[in-house]
Order: C-alpha cells, then structure tokens, then sequence
C-alpha cells in the first residue's frame, strides 16, 4: 500500500498539479537545510556557548563567564534553563550538535503539522506542501538550523500551547509556557491572552514552574547569582549588532532618544488599540482572536523590545497562518509585503551600491515587523469605522465576509474547484411493440 503512494499518476485537478509539483520541492528543501546547510554551519554558532555552558554545569563549574565586550554568541539562559538543556553536554561536541539539529528540525515539522490541524487542514491538502516549503526557504527556519539555537523548540512549544489554550487545558498550557519561559522568556507575551480570557491556571502554571525549577537548579549550580546580577542586567540593555528592534537599530545609526521613544511609543500605541478592537469585538471568534493577538504581542515584542532578532519572526508562523480565515486581517498586499521583509532570507547588501544595500539589509527587517503592526491596526481600524458608521456594532465583519472562503468550512483542506455536474443521460424512448389493433384505431382516429 505505501509503495502505491509513489507510483506515478497524472493529476486530474488543478489541486492535484500542485500537490504534486510541490511535494517533491519541499521534501527536497527540507533534506538540503537539515544535512547540508545545517551540518556545514557557519561562522555564526549559538550552540558552542549553550553546549559549553551545559558542560561547565555538569562538572560544577562557573557557568556565567561570558565577556560581554565581543560580539560573539553569549550564553544567556537562566539556571532553570541551564537545568534543562544540560544533558545536551553529556555526549561529545560534534554529536551532540548534530542531534540538536535533529531535534529542532522534528520540532519545526511536528509543528508545521499541529498548525495544519489548527486551521482544519490535512496532509492530503494544497495547504500541507505550501506550508512547509515556505517554512523552510524563511530565514527564521535556515538560521534557526544553521546557527543551532532552541527556537525550533519554541516553535513547537508555542503551537502546544496555543491547542491546549484553546481546548482551554489549562494545567498543561501553563506547564508549556513554564517549561519555555524557564528556558528563554519569548513566549511570555502570550500569558496575556491567557489573562483576558479569564484562564488564571495558565498564568498560575507558567509562573510556577520555572520558580520550582530555579530552586531545584540553584543549588546544582556553581554562580547562579551571576545570571540575576551580571548576565540580566546585559539582557536589559541595548546593543547596536545584530538587533532589528528599533532600538537597536536607533543606536546603530545614532538617532537622538527622544526620537526612538517617539517612535516606539507611537507604534505602541497602535498595538494597543489593536489589541483592545480585537477584545472588544473579535474574543468569541476564538481562532482568529487568539492567533491574531498572539501575532500583534510577539511582533510588538520583537519591534520594541531591547533586543529583536530576524529569526524570532518564526513564532509568527501561527499569525501568518491566519491568512486562511475569512475575517484575517492579512488578506492584503502590504501585510505580505511585510513578512518578506523579516522572513526572506534574500541579501540586500550590493557591491554596486553598498551605503543603500547596507541599509535595505539592516532596516528590513525592522520594517517589515513595522509595516506589520500598521497593516493590522489599519485593517481593524477601517472595520471599527465602518462598522460604526454603518450602525452594525460590535459586529465589525462586513456582509460580503460571510460568503469568503475560510478553512473552518471544510475538514478535508482546501476545496477541490467546482466542476460542472454533467446532467443524466436522457431516458431512451419507449420501444416496445404496440399490439397492431391500437396502432389501427389510432391511424383512424386521427383521419377521422
């Protein structure tokens, strides 16, 4: 039977062609950034301090001993994190490097499947082979491979998440969001959601768990107290390499602080009156609410924060996917426009013109999170206008929207075209023999 799945056939739909053309394609990328892209690595490599820190662990020595004056990887976990991925040291470096790529690769494309199944698709759907190609040609996925750091893990600990939020699972939600948050705090945006809808074991949870994981590693660990007094006080400032936050990139050029909090307050003030148009009127449509503000708070968190990485754009996978819902507020050329910016893993840096490509290489990124958080706010900015001038408040959704495809409609994935039904043959005529005496009276019937 499985090897009936490989036999050859020609495509009898436009769906078929596409499932067929792309499978191969992304089958084929997936190989090339696991095996190849991932194992040669590159001068970049956030796993050699994670692996190195993990082994000072083990042996009882100092862990916090980073130098913060290069730009090379710190490690910057806490000791709860340093608890969990110490076992990443128990092996040599090389193997040990190898498996964690594995390990982020089955996070990446288990997630990929739990984000089919969030928005009713199958593997059998146009949507399976899109999904995955796309997430494999982003920079988020090929960095997160090649540079070998936990976000793949990430990934698939938000897509729990964000299930078992929503079956409203609360006690295993919270332990998802604590064990992450034990180990790198991106996630935590996301508790607010958990807050508004009125899901208090979650944040009960997550606050728990890397409290009672902080105690358990404190004393296992060498310098624990260095992560509160040295390495945190680090996290909060901001540093002017490898940082698409806007303040990151305000540092870099040397824009004056009243302009940079000018900026950031006002792109906060837009996230805020998105968030709050999406509780007033959006929280009883669930799946869009809950992916829509997740997307806002984490790339609010990326943009403003002290520190945005390119990569961390792949915990908006979630948002991006909400493009299939009928009222998605992505379903417009500017929101796209914006994803490649933070998600192309194109190079603008130009020979030809090298001050231009240096900028369109370190601005994208901070645009397109931008031009994101603009699009959302002004997508739910012209609903709530409408909709109130028009007198149908709360309900935002236009007329039309009701009849927009939608992936909740169907469990089997995108639709199939519409044929034409082909009608029934027409019945055949009645060609029994007549007796010859009615055939008589008839003829004379119709003389007479």
């Amino acid at each position: 039977m499985f090897l009936r799945q490989l036999e050859p056939r020609t495509a009898r739909t436009t769906a078929d062609v596409i499932r067929f053309a792309l499978w191969p394609l992304a089958v084929m990328t997936v190989l090339n950034r696991v095996f190849i892209k991932a194992v040669n690595g590159f001068v970049t490599d956030d796993y050699k301090p994670v692996y190195q820190a993990s082994l000072d662990f083990l042996n009882g020595r100092e862990v916090y001993t980073a130098n913060f004056d290069s730009v090379d990887p710190h490690y910057l976990y806490p000791p709860s994190g340093t608890l969990l991925i110490a076992p990443i040291a128990v092996i040599d470096y090389e193997k040990s490097r190898w498996l964690f790529i594995l390990l982020n690769a089955a996070a990446i494309l288990l997630a990929c499947y739990l984000l089919l199944r969030l928005f009713n698709y199958t593997l059998r759907s146009i949507a399976a082979p899109v999904l995955l190609l796309a997430m494999f040609m982003s920079e988020t996925v090929i960095n997160t491979l090649v540079f070998t750091n936990v976000n793949g893990c990430l990934l698939l600990a938000e897509m729990l998440f964000l299930i078992l939020l929503l079956q409203r699972r609360d006690l295993w939600a919270g332990v998802i969001m604590g064990l992450t948050i034990a180990v790198k705090p991106t996630l935590a945006p996301l508790l607010l959601i958990a807050l508004v809808r009125k899901q208090w074991n979650i944040v009960i949870t997550a606050t728990v768990v890397p409290v009672v994981l902080t105690a358990i590693a404190w004393p296992l660990s060498r310098d624990p107290e260095e992560f509160f007094t040295r390495t945190f006080p680090y996290l909060l400032e901001t540093r002017d390499y490898f940082n698409s936050a806007i303040p990151g990139n305000a540092e870099y050029y040397g824009l004056p602080p009243w302009l940079t909090w000018g900026i950031r307050l006002s792109m906060a003030v837009l996230v805020l009156l998105s968030l709050w148009i999406l509780y007033r009127y959006y929280r009883e449509d669930e799946l869009f609410f809950v992916t829509t503000s997740a997307g806002v708070l984490l790339t609010a968190e990326f943009l403003l924060a002290s520190l945005g990485q390119m990569y961390y754009s792949m915990m908006l996978f979630p948002f991006l996917m909400s493009v299939v819902l009928r009222n998605s507020v992505l379903r417009n050329w500017p929101a796209w426009l914006a994803v490649f910016g933070f998600l192309s893993y194109d190079k603008w840096l130009s020979d030809r013109w090298p001050d231009i490509g240096r900028n369109l290489e370190y601005l994208r990124i901070t645009f397109g999170w931008g031009l994101l958080l603009i699009v959302v706010f002004c997508v739910l900015g012209d609903r709530y206008l409408t909709a109130r001038r028009e007198g149908r408040l709360p309900h935002l959704d236009p007329a039309w929207m009701a009849s927009a495809p939608d992936s909740r409609d169907t469990g089997t994935g995108i639709a199939e075209p519409a044929t034409t039904p082909v009608p029934p043959p027409a019945p055949e005529p009645d060609r029994t023999p007549e007796p010859a005496g009615v055939r008589i009276a008839e003829t004379q019937a119709v003389r007479g």
